[in-house]
């Protein structure tokens, strides 16, 4: 079979850093000549970029390989192939203990994924394990978001250590990209169409460390916002104990670079973030929201806590949802603390029961959706800039994002457009007021139309 009628299914799974290692790995094989397609039921290979972070990522991506195998006996599919974090941390057991399989690689075997399809369409088993450092970055992408939105990931690996995550141990150390290369990557997704760039690594605020001896993410946004115009820069994943004054004067004065920071605080007890390995304990958190929020007043901060870990006593969880309460995060999400092995929780005294755990998660997050519906009431009658991301028949309205709004893990703006106006394409800003709120999400009316 040719490789130009030689059709590849991807399944991207977990985090939006893991999607752009897919991409990089569809990049590979449509250069080699391959077809890519949408549809799993024509494909010849399925190639499945798992994650294994936690219990429930572990289980999604074991369902999704189940699923695939169905097409082997019933559709045209020669093989499947997966790679990322379950492939890296469970290696050889993947093969062995799902014989569906046909090849394997971890992480630092990405850059073979064409020598892997090829061996699985000559019926060849195949494995590959490189060093984690050879993870590749800042290669060509084949873009699988929509036009107006990507992410530039900016390091690999995390140095945190936390006692909860098995992250440095599947991914390794630490790893900044150059600045040279990241601007370069910026100028050619702005050159797809690229409205909303949105820059991730597993700890932002570190990055550059490990290459320049200090930290640089206030240098690589400037750069950005220097070489590009691309009108809505996003920063995700920021450390209290990193947030410097620097970066707080970046969000401050920069227009491009939006009012939105996401926060990961995991708890507010200095019992529980001093067994979690956590850098900085409570006063450290508080300085860092205090201080953002002081020179940024209309700051949108997303966090992210863990409920359930070893140890969390009734009194550490009261603490943490006082703060909560007291500090009113436009956005949060929660996790019960899932049990790792190759982590130092695993094996820590005092592990919490699951229906404790799923109790706690139900509180924090039912106190949550009082402080989002209280924020999002005091958004009616206000404009505000939205991402135009499509039209959804159901409503019969048109939806996207406004600067708030983090593409998949944020609330949505439906609006509806006046007569008198030229119908809102993807890709266009517009200007909505805001007129009532259905649970997480708004809904408005176009006022004005601002564009591409």
């Amino acid at each position: 079979m040719g490789k130009d009628i030689t059709k590849i299914g991807f399944i991207s799974l977990g985090c939006s850093k893991n999607l752009v290692d897919t991409e990089m790995m569809l990049s590979q094989l449509s250069d080699n000549g391959y077809r890519i397609t949408p549809d799993e039921t024509e494909a010849d290979v399925i190639v499945i970029n798992t994650c294994g972070f936690i219990e429930s990522a572990k289980q999604e991506a074991i369902d999704n390989i189940l699923d695939v195998a169905w097409l082997k006996e019933h559709r045209s599919l020669k093989g499947i192939v997966v790679t990322g974090c379950l492939a890296e941390r469970y290696k050889e057991e993947v093969m062995k203990e799902m014989p569906e399989v046909d090849a394997v690689l971890g992480l630092g075997s990405e850059s073979k994924i064409v020598t892997a399809v090829e061996k699985v369409l000559n019926g060849e088993k195949y494995c590959s394990f490189g060093k984690k450092e050879d993870l590749p970055m800042c290669q060509r992408r084949v873009v699988t978001t929509p036009h107006y939105t990507s992410y530039l990931k900016i390091a690999e690996g995390c140095n945190n250590n936390c006692a909860f995550c098995a992250i440095p141990k599947i991914r390794g150390k630490m790893r900044s990209a150059p600045i040279e290369l990241l601007v370069e990557e910026a100028k050619e997704l702005e050159k797809l169409g690229v409205k909303e760039l949105n820059i991730i690594a597993q700890d932002t605020s570190r990055y550059g460390y490990d290459l320049y001896g200090e930290y640089k993410i206030v240098e690589l946004i400037q750069r950005i916002t220097r070489e590009t115009n691309i009108p809505w820069l996003r920063l995700l994943y920021c450390y209290p104990d990193k947030l410097t004054d620097e970066l707080i004067e970046e969000f401050r004065t920069n227009d491009r670079l939006l009012k939105y920071i996401d926060i990961p605080i995991q708890h507010i007890s200095d019992s529980v973030l001093k067994r979690m390995f956590r850098h900085g304990g409570s006063d450290t958190i508080k300085s860092a929201v205090t201080r953002i929020r002081q020179a940024v007043p209309n700051i949108c901060i997303r966090t992210t806590v863990m409920v359930g870990f070893p140890g969390e006593t009734e009194e550490d969880f009261e603490k943490l949802c006082e703060y909560v309460k007291e500090q009113k995060f436009e956005r949060l999400g929660a996790f019960a603390y899932s049990r790792e092995e190759d982590t130092k929780a695993y094996d820590m005294p005092d592990q919490i029961d699951e229906q404790t755990k799923q109790n706690r998660y139900d509180i924090i997050m039912k106190t949550q959706m009082e402080i989002m519906s209280k924020y999002n009431e005091s958004m009616i009658g206000k404009e505000l800039t939205v991402l135009c991301e499509g039209f959804d028949k159901a409503s019969g309205a048109y939806y996207g994002r406004g600067e708030q709004d983090a593409p998949d893990i944020d609330t949505k703006v439906f609006f509806l457009n006046r007569p008198d106006m030229a119908k809102p394409q993807p890709g266009d800003f517009v200007k909505v007021r805001i007129n009532e709120t259905i649970d997480y999400d708004l809904l408005g009316e176009v006022v004005k139309t601002e564009g591409k």
